[in-house]
């Protein structure tokens, strides 16, 4: 078990990312226990998943919830205390199926959303934790809360679910300076007293800590390349 470990890469990589948070977290000023990763584990197998888990991750990050759901119910079994978080853009018919197998729903970004998942709640007996996603770059392909309309979304939000609003997400445009974007979530984040704060991906995540991100999303530095998604 040793030799397996020691050839495990997916050992090696977490290792060296939480290295890297933990000098973004000395360089910011901030304490190492700051930041929380979230493992994408999205188009991995489930056997990735589990190498994680061994290696002492227990949070991880999904995109669609057919695949978290073929992945984590079963997986719970052995590591009770794993968390699951939706992490990609959510279709209202799959909000009932989210709210009963996730901890947190980082993707809120309309008013059909929350409904959805307030039925979807009722169905599940549950309500995971939520984010409010921003589309900082108002790209018009990329799901999330346009920024003119993010302060007033958010705090409709806050008066629907209360404090299961923990705070916000984002996504930078490709390609662009991310520093800016989280800056600005940074601040809408100040201005609605909500301390979560998930931005910054394996490229940019130092960037994203630097302006005081709670949870940074790596996926392809922990795992490898994504296999092709199966259709």
């Amino acid at each position: 078990m040793s030799d397996l470990t020691a050839q495990n890469p997916i050992r090696e990589n977490l290792a060296a990312i939480r290295s890297r948070i933990a000098r973004a977290c000395e360089q910011a000023g901030r304490p190492a226990g700051d930041v929380s990763l979230v493992a994408v584990s999205k188009f991995h197998p489930i056997e990735s998943v589990e190498a994680a888990l061994n290696a002492g991750q227990r949070l991880f990050g999904e995109n669609r919830v057919q695949e978290a759901a073929s992945k984590f119910p079963e997986l719970r079994q052995t590591f009770p205390d794993l968390r699951l978080h939706i992490i990609g853009g959510l279709q209202t018919n799959k909000a009932a199926e989210a709210c009963q197998i996730a901890d947190m729903i980082e993707s809120l970004d309309r008013l059909s959303l929350s409904d959805a998942i307030e039925k979807g709640a009722q169905k599940a007996g549950r309500l995971p934790e939520l984010l409010v996603q921003v589309n900082t770059g108002d790209e018009p392909q990329k799901s999330g809360v346009p920024r003119e309309e993010a302060d007033a979304f958010i705090e409709a939000s806050l008066e629907r679910f209360g404090p299961k609003i923990r705070g916000l997400m984002c996504i930078p445009p490709e390609g662009e300076d991310p520093t800016p974007h989280f800056r600005l979530l940074r601040q809408m984040g100040g201005r609605h007293g909500l301390p979560v704060l998930s931005m910054g991906m394996s490229a940019d995540f130092e960037k994203a800590i630097a302006e005081n991100a709670t949870l940074v999303r790596v996926g392809t530095a922990i795992f490898g390349s994504r296999p092709a998604p199966q259709s």
